[in-house]
């Protein structure tokens, strides 16, 4: 009897005793992006691309449609990027310089004055620059195109590097990958710049750098 009815009470105190749960946490921190920490990280942008810091906060690099992925816009990123470094060259070499040959009809330090000088007294250089901007996108388009189906081709990967920077050290190819993103997106707000700034002020870049300059020191 005693020890039935001490059983009995051993039962009826571990009725009352905290119950031990085992805790097993579901809740996964989700990787951040690198560019908006109180994002989380989109999830195609691991980092594997040059450049890649996990910005995208419209979404972008999901869509997956009408031929549009992430291969096709990074493909687009990296010729924007080229065209946009080639452009602000342009802009600031002709301004300093002076026009190329066969184009003195362009006299204005602002760019977009000078490229309608040039449509007046040479509209067949416009031309010529549109039929050669259709031939590089048509090979760029199948380059990309074909790239995409064989996942042979990186985006943006034409084999163009005569002097031989990309050979040899594959860290130092990957840094100037890196270099090139970087650059070419800093070169693409230049270049918007550039154009926004002369449509308003009819001003070469270095022509309105140096007013400013002026009028902050005077």
């Amino acid at each position: 009897m005693k020890i039935t009815a001490l059983s009995l009470l051993a039962g009826s105190a571990a009725a009352f005793a905290p119950a031990q749960v085992a805790r097993t946490s579901t809740a996964l921190s989700a990787e951040k992006s690198k560019a908006l920490p109180f994002m989380n990280r989109p999830p195609l942008l691991d980092g594997s691309m040059a450049g890649d810091v996990g910005f995208d906060p419209l979404g972008l690099s999901n869509i997956d449609d009408v031929g549009i992925d992430l291969y096709w816009l990074r493909e687009a990123e990296i010729k924007h990027c080229r065209v946009a470094m080639m452009a602000v060259t342009g802009f600031l070499q002709v301004e300093a310089f002076g026009p190329a040959p066969g184009c003195e009809a362009a006299t204005a330090k602002c760019q977009t004055d000078a490229f309608w000088q040039i449509w007046n007294s040479h509209p067949q250089y416009i031309v010529a620059g549109l039929i050669m901007i259709m031939m590089v996108e048509a090979v760029s388009g199948i380059a990309a195109t074909s790239g995409r189906e064989s996942g042979d081709r990186a985006p943006g990967d034409f084999g163009l590097d005569p002097l031989g920077f990309m050979k040899g050290d594959p860290a130092k190819a990957e840094r100037l990958k890196a270099q090139e993103v970087a650059n070419g997106r800093l070169a693409m707000w230049a270049a918007s710049g550039l154009i926004l700034q002369g449509c308003q002020t009819h001003m070469g870049g270095i022509e309105a750098m140096s007013a400013s300059l002026n009028d902050n020191m005077f």
